[in-house]
């Protein structure tokens, strides 16, 4: 399955990849906003991996791990750069030696900083898809952007843009006036739909780009009412934003739900992970999900959901119906 990012012509896995947690540590003084420790040569390997199983689409920002997810997979596709399509983020400031995050920034001299700095840490002569990483901005702000990221795809540093934003009125704005913005990134699972913002997506011929797919982590099944998340992870100590997780533990209300919709997504054969993938490109053929890994293993039975493609009709109305009781 493929997708393409709106009308930039860039082709894609219709699976992509999360690079937040490959990341490792981020923190906004004791809050962590990372995934706790990670392994590099295991992220390598994980990355590498999804390629070698047809996955074209890696989704990091300059801020995950302080920069550090963006040198990860400059590491992983040294010598591949052509074979694979690159999406980043900025708008946040942070201090790549403590990997805390300092606040945010949204000016044009700030964003042509903010992309030299990422295809540094990228070893890579160009962006594929620069997104807007300030989900909240004043859509005014954001506009003021739009005549320095055309500047940016003149001069060959990004092929195009788009804005990681939850407001409808947000990705309008920006579609209405941007000649290359190909994406809109938003949440969006089996728990989350999100048909305003798909509306514009569709409307405007965007690619929809699914962060937390996997509804962090609750759609793989591997997590109890026992669970428990360290607190250098952003979900031992979840922010308020995060409704998923709460002291550190998954919600109960969110357990319920994945278990309502188990049998459903699994019905023929697939993993649960798989069964939640499936139900993101059954609900439109712009979706992109960009599951998060830190393994192979996790890697390999994502990238499994391709062969089975979306979620059959039947299926996919179920769950919707079981969800909407």
């Amino acid at each position: 399955m493929r997708r393409t990012l709106g009308n930039s012509g860039i082709e894609v896995s219709a699976l992509g990849v999360g690079c937040w947690a490959i990341g490792g540590l981020l923190w906004q003084g004791a809050q962590p906003l990372g995934w706790g420790e990670v392994d590099d040569d295991e992220s390598i390997r994980a990355l590498r991996r999804a390629l070698e199983l047809g996955v074209t689409f890696f989704d990091t920002a300059d801020v995950y791990g302080a920069g550090h997810s963006e040198r990860i997979l400059g590491r992983a596709f040294a010598g591949h750069r052509d074979e694979v399509v690159i999406a980043t983020k900025w708008g946040n400031t942070f201090d790549e030696a403590t990997r805390q995050l300092t606040g945010r920034d949204a000016t044009p001299e700030y964003l042509r900083a903010a992309v030299e700095g990422s295809l540094r840490r990228l070893g890579t002569d160009r962006i594929d898809l620069y997104q807007l990483h300030l989900n909240d901005l004043p859509i005014e702000d954001a506009l003021g952007l739009v005549e320095t990221l055309e500047d940016l795809v003149a001069a060959g540093k990004i092929r195009s843009y788009g804005w990681s934003t939850d407001f409808a009125e947000r990705a309008s704005a920006i579609a209405s006036v941007g000649s290359h913005v190909a994406a809109i990134q938003h949440a969006m699972s089996v728990l989350e739909d999100s048909p305003e913002v798909l509306a514009v997506v569709e409307k405007h011929e965007l690619a929809s780009i699914n962060r937390g797919p996997l509804a962090m982590g609750l759609l793989t099944g591997k997590y109890t009412r026992s669970s428990t998340l360290g607190a250098d992870d952003v979900r031992g100590i979840s922010p308020e934003w995060l409704a998923f997780f709460q002291d550190g533990r998954p919600a109960p209300e969110w357990l319920d739900r994945v278990a309502a919709v188990r049998d459903a997504l699994t019905s023929d054969g697939r993993t649960l992970a798989q069964g939640a993938l499936g139900w993101l490109w059954a609900r439109s053929d712009r979706t992109i999900p960009i599951p998060g890994c830190r393994t192979v293993a996790q890697v390999e039975e994502n990238a499994g959901a391709l062969a089975k493609g979306p979620l059959p009709a039947d299926a996919a109305a179920l769950v919707t119906a079981l969800l909407t009781r």
